[in-house]
């Protein structure tokens, strides 16, 4: 299990990031005009770094819904490898067979 003070803190960063996902794609979107002079790209890009880091999408850590593991995630289940081969056994995830050979 994950430190609880790790977790809360990615659910923090989710709130942020939605927050500001709007602006962040507004700012993108005048850096990325093609109309635009360079000081008005420039403008707009120091605007994107005076947003807080945390609002970047890229900082948001993938985590296990049962364990809060970071590593290991399956992004198809939300569910870390070793929490997944567990439900694997027990048959909870329709269509997932486990290989042998």
């Amino acid at each position: 299990m994950a430190k609880k003070s790790m977790i809360a803190r990615d659910r923090k960063r989710e709130k942020i990031v939605a927050k500001y996902a709007a602006k962040r794609e507004a700012i993108k979107a005048r850096i990325n005009d093609p109309e635009a002079t360079p000081e008005e790209r420039f403008a707009a890009a120091q605007e994107l770094q005076a947003l807080p880091r945390d609002a970047s999408p890229t900082r948001v850590t993938r985590r296990c819904r049962a364990t809060g593991r970071p590593r290991g995630v399956y992004r198809k289940f939300g569910l870390s490898r070793n929490k997944l081969r567990e439900a694997a056994m027990r048959g909870e995830v329709p269509g997932l067979v486990l290989s042998s050979w």
